[in-house]
This record gives structure tokens, sequence and C-alpha cells, in this order.
């Protein structure tokens, strides 16, 4: 079964589809999408070598022709000089602005070409086809585009819609296990930041999930995907609820800085440690209850997620220093710092007024038991 949630923007509206075999159906599904039968691909090698060839025949099945281009994987993709390669390289191939880009990999690949596919030609179309959990329930949906420069991550991009997005249940099987689980980081922060409903049938269910079960991972993804598909049409540019979505980021991103955006700490697993410690923040400033930092921490560890600083291998800065940091977080506003904090699970709320005492002790404890 293929489930359909709609992202009714005005002017901007596109489907996510989710189910099983998707990509084996792609050319019948980005079809109705093209002015002309061409499309360009984007991907990163590890995927290209997994996926390309079954994307290539879907559109081959269709009579759409189509040319690729594969980048390096890894976070190190997401910055100015493959931005620029992937501009050009598309210019190259005579890509018009009624065409169709697809980017087909996980949140690197899906960041890197929907920007590219926003400044070219002042703006072209593309199709999402998300090959990690991460990108499936949270960077494929919702227009962030992006790169990462050397003063943070995610300072430079755009937001551009795309026009479809094929979420296929069954590529998750490819996933290594730490790059699954990563992504689960992303499933649980909705059920925290919004749906405590949700949240509990993940902590009845995450072990279904993550052995392989194609009904609850399919679900998870659906749930995740209406959520986030809720707030971004509250508010797309993020001037007030889609802040929300950032849920244990202001951590995550000065962590990932930290560690060089490398293999050290993935996105998924910063977003897990980042969602615990905005709980234990929260707690510790009596927003929400005592024990909800534990039913936290249960849930993560049930999924065998990170869920401290002392998960993250090698040397970390002093708690100053990644508070500074923190200081170059795209929600910083008048030079405030602002945190999603949370009343309680699935009550999630933005504010700048966090003692930075607070902040610091709670670092400092967490870096004292590393």
């Amino acid at each position: 079964m293929i489930d359909t949630v709609a992202v009714p923007l005005e002017g901007r509206e596109y489907d996510v589809r989710i189910g099983q075999g998707l990509l084996g159906r792609a050319g019948a599904e980005i079809a109705p999408l093209l002015a002309r039968p061409r499309v360009a691909i984007v991907s990163d090698e590890t995927v290209a070598a997994k996926h390309l060839a079954t994307l290539q025949a879907a559109l081959r099945a269709e009579s759409i022709d189509s040319v690729a281009m594969t980048l390096p994987a890894g976070e190190g993709t997401k910055s100015w000089p493959f931005l620029g390669q992937t501009v050009e390289w598309l210019l190259e191939q005579k890509v018009e602005r009624r065409d169709v880009v697809i980017a087909l990999g996980g949140g690197v690949i899906g960041d890197l070409v929907g920007f590219a596919a926003a400044v070219l030609r002042r703006g072209v179309r593309f199709v999402q086809i998300p090959t990690s959990l991460l990108a499936q329930v949270d960077s494929s949906v919702g227009g962030k585009t992006g790169i990462n420069t050397a003063q943070g991550k995610n300072l430079v991009g755009s937001f551009h819609q795309p026009s479809r997005v094929l979420a296929d249940i069954d590529v998750l099987d490819t996933l290594t296990p730490r790059d699954f689980r990563a992504g689960m980081g992303e499933v649980v922060k909705y059920g925290m930041l919004g749906d405590a409903d949700f949240f509990e049938w993940l902590e009845q269910n995450a072990a279904r999930v993550i052995d392989g079960d194609a009904e609850a991972r399919q679900y998870a993804v659906r749930r995740s995907v209406e959520m986030k598909a809720e707030i971004v049409l509250r508010d797309e540019t993020e001037q007030g609820d889609r802040a929300l979505l950032n849920l244990g980021h202001t951590f995550c991103h000065a962590l990932e800085k930290a560690t060089g955006y490398g293999d050290r700490l993935l996105h998924g697993e910063g977003v897990a440690i980042g969602c615990a410690l905005a709980f234990d923040l929260s707690a510790r400033l009596g927003l929400c209850p005592q024990e909800d930092p534990s039913r936290v921490r249960a849930l993560l560890a049930e999924a065998d997620m990170c869920r401290d600083l002392k998960a993250i291998p090698g040397e970390l800065p002093d708690a100053e220093a990644l508070l500074d940091l923190m200081g170059q977080d795209k929600k910083v506003i008048d030079g405030q710092l602002r945190f999603i904090l949370a009343r309680r699970i699935g009550a999630a709320f933005v504010t700048s007024d966090v003692p930075r005492e607070a902040v610091l002790d709670l670092l400092t404890e967490q870096l004292s038991q590393r």
C-alpha cells in the first residue's frame, strides 16, 4: 500500500508518497511532472551504487531519458565547492527551467541538490527520492535546502519546495544499523515535540521499526511526515512554529561543528543527544515533569541510540566553547540564542529565556561523565 501525505502550499502543492516499491515505479510517479521526457539525477557514490540503476530502469520503462552525476558521500559534500560543481554540471546538461532534477540520496544530497535547483536559472523543479530514514521523515519534506559553511551548519540556503517526494520503505533495508538508528533520532523527535501518543507508540514499537517490520516502518515515516507537513503549512519559512522542528538541534549543531561534520557524530545521533539534553534542561528549569527526561532516555536506550555526550568519541571542547558554538545557530535573533524546550512530552515551545548558567552547568556535568 502507498500512503500519500499532501503538502498543500498555495502554488507550490506537492505530495509525499510513502510505501514499498516506489523506486521501481519512479518513472510512473515522475512522468506527469515532466514537460519533456528527460531528467537529471544527482546522487552520491554510496547511494548510486545501490539504487541508481533501479531508478534509471524505472525511468526508461516510461521512456524518460536521464543523465546522472555522483558526488562523494558524507557531510563534507554539503559545501560551496560541491554546490558549484553541481550547478555547473546541471548547466552543462542544458537543464531548463521547466525540467526536473532528481535528488537521489540522504539529507546531504537532498539539501545540496535542492539548493542547486533553487538557484539554477532562478529556480527549477526538483524531486526528492530520500534513501535514508532521516531524509524520509524530515529533510526531504518542507523545502529547506542549503549547505554548511566554516561558520556553522545550514547557514546558507533557500526555501525551495520539491515537486514530489518518493519515500520508498524498501530502500531502508540497505542502510547500516548505525545510519538507521541515527534516522530514528528524527522520528522520536516528532513524538517529543508534538504528539505524546506517537511517543507512546514508539515506546511500544521502536524495536519493530528497527528490526525491519515494514508496517511499523511505514507508519513511523507517515506519522513523522504528517507532523512535519502540518507545521510547514503553518509556518513555511520558520518565522514561528516551524522552529519547533529544531528540538534538540541547538545542541546538535554545536556538537556537529565541534566534531567537524564527520563520522564521529551523525546528524541524527546529534539530534537524539540534543533532545535528551533539551529535556534535561527543561526539567532543571522546572518546565516539565522530572520523569520526562527519564522516559526520553529510556526510549533512546531501547532503540540503542545515542543520548549523552559520552557517546561521542574523541575530545570535545569545554562547556564555554560549546555554548559559543551555539551562538552561530541560525535560530539566534538579536543576539539571543533560542532553545526549543518542553512543558511535557509532546508539548515543545520556543524560548529565549534560558539562563546561560543553567546551560553551562548541564554541559559541564555531561562533559565530566565522559
